[in-house]
């Protein structure tokens, strides 16, 4: 395990303020928590970001989510228990966390639309955005684990 490189909380408080703002916004959306939860921990399991993992991990686990559910998270696609919007969610959040390899394919864009409206898929995208820059923050300045 490595220790954190810089505070970045306090070194750039603001920017840190300001990420965790529209977070905390993010949450106040049409989208419910789970699939929030999921979203996150599936951007953070390809993003190698042990910190987010086990916080998301926790709160999807505190929110009732079958355990084999959370277990097959990574093979989704082969999966039972993900249903159709879960399965459309998790598809664009994988095109747009390996973005630079997929370029947000079309395809993964309409399998969004018989599930969301455009403000949710407006939030949701949101969503994965700010994942992947909490992601980038914890791997790259590498965020220590909380303790217990």
């Amino acid at each position: 395990m490595s220790l954190p490189r810089v505070d970045y909380t306090s070194l750039a408080s603001e920017a840190y303020k300001g990420l965790l703002k529209v977070s905390h916004g993010l949450h106040r959306g049409s989208l419910d928590s789970v699939l929030l939860g999921l979203v996150k921990q599936r951007a953070s399991q390809i993003n190698g970001c042990t910190f987010c993992l086990d916080m998301h991990g926790k709160a999807l686990r505190e929110a009732g989510v079958d355990p084999r559910k959370l277990d097959t998270l990574a093979a989704w696609h082969e999966s039972p228990f993900y249903d159709p919007r879960e399965r459309a969610a998790l598809a664009w959040t994988e095109a747009l966390t390996r973005v630079g390899e997929t370029h947000a394919p079309d395809e993964a864009y309409a399998g969004l639309l018989p599930h969301f409206d455009e403000t949710q898929i407006a939030e949701l995208t949101f969503v994965i955005a700010i994942i992947n820059a909490w992601n980038r923050m914890g791997v790259g300045l590498r965020s220590p684990l909380p303790p217990g």
